[in-house]
């Protein structure tokens, strides 16, 4: 079958589909805002919680009239080099790929938006959309896969990060309205965990059995390397069993060994503040 080629539209530049990438987005030598004060003001201006502070819903109209402003974030992003990377601290390596995996997403919605109900729209026969290499990071041409499963993963074995990278969707844990920091980076990822756990349409727990988001069964080889002592997803239970709701009787037997697990249905339904 023919691969037709796809025209992308992000702020003034065209993405081809070919891999053909603008010169405005040539790797040059910039400073980096450790602060991320640009990124953090578009968050609190285009995401808001839910009200029960589980959930939060993305403005991408929003961010749509100002893609210019996302555009000029993006662009500092991708003019950090390697070498200045290398010279980041650990947490502020983890704060600059969260970010700029959730802004590169918030990019990728918008090259369709609003003619998509979810993020898997924007794939195909032949490459999902977290395989579509579209923007530049790090000195080479990337894709959101690369970012979490060939950086973040690998490299800093902390399971706190599935519930601070966010696909788009009602079914992942929730951007968060302001933009992570190395100064605030453990807080974040704690509170995002904590968040995540309490929602009971994507986590609860019931009838003697954990019921689970599938990101636990995707990624479960992550929550059985004792990072912050979760070897495995009982302890993970335990851990946040009072945001679960597990009852105390149940406890016991949870540390045994003995958990029940059932795995919820995945929403890949666009987390659209305006539907």
């Amino acid at each position: 079958m023919h691969l037709h080629r796809r025209n992308f539209l992000l702020g003034g530049a065209t993405l081809l589909g070919t891999g053909t990438w603008p010169s405005t987005w040539a790797q040059t030598d910039g400073s980096l805002d450790h602060g991320y004060a640009a990124w953090d003001a578009l968050l609190k201006k285009h995401v808001r919680w839910l009200p029960d502070n589980k959930q939060s819903r993305v403005d991408y109209q929003g961010f749509a009239a100002d893609r210019a402003a996302l555009q000029g974030v993006l662009d500092s992003w991708s003019a950090v080099t390697p070498a200045a990377y290398a010279g980041f601290s650990r947490a502020q390596k983890m704060a600059f790929l969260i970010n700029a995996y959730n802004g590169f997403t918030v990019a990728l919605i918008l090259t369709r938006y609003p003619n998509l109900k979810s993020i898997k729209d924007l794939g195909s026969l032949f490459q999902s959309p977290w395989k579509k290499p579209f923007f530049r990071l790090l000195g080479e041409e990337r894709h959101l896969d690369w970012i979490e499963h060939e950086q973040l993963r690998p490299g800093f074995a902390d399971w706190r990060i599935h519930a601070a990278v966010n696909c788009a969707s009602i079914g992942c844990p929730a951007l968060r309205p302001e933009a992570f920091t190395a100064q605030t980076l453990d807080i974040l990822l704690d509170d995002g965990m904590t968040r995540f756990m309490g929602d009971p349409t994507r986590n609860r727990y019931a009838d003697g059995r954990a019921e689970l988001s599938e990101i636990f069964k995707w990624f479960r080889e992550d929550f059985e390397k004792g990072h912050k002592g979760v070897r495995n997803l009982e302890q993970l239970v335990l851990r946040y069993a009072d945001a679960l709701g597990v009852p105390a009787a149940d406890r016991p037997g949870i540390r045994a060994g003995s958990l029940r697990i059932r795995y919820l249905d995945y929403d890949w339904s666009l987390n659209d503040r305006g539907r």
